[in-house]
């Protein structure tokens, strides 16, 4: 079994392309060495938004267990040191069964 979190930002004007590279060259290492799986990112710079997908192995309580020591870890403090706060809406949740 696995869990899904479906992850939806707004981005701050002006910071598109910016987000795309650091996210392009943090978070398909990190959150893997973390124990998730990206599924899918995609970026629509018509609307300044940014969705993706990232799941771990058993249920939300495990995921978020997960998620609670990636948090606190080293490597995700790297990950966003110094980066200016480029997210401007955040949209997270868990998504159901998968129909098609």
């Amino acid at each position: 079994m696995r869990t899904i979190q479906l992850r939806r930002y707004t981005l701050v004007d002006g910071e598109y392309d910016a987000f795309v590279a650091w996210w392009e060259g943090c978070m398909p290492r990190v959150r893997p060495a973390a124990g998730f799986q990206i599924e899918f990112a995609y970026g629509l710079p018509a609307s300044n938004e940014f969705v993706w997908a990232v799941s771990a192995e058993g249920d939300e309580e495990a995921f978020v267990a997960l998620e609670q020591e990636y948090m606190a870890s080293d490597a995700r403090a790297e990950a966003f040191a110094g980066v200016p706060q480029r997210v401007a809406v955040y949209d997270i949740a868990f998504v159901g069964r998968q129909f098609a």
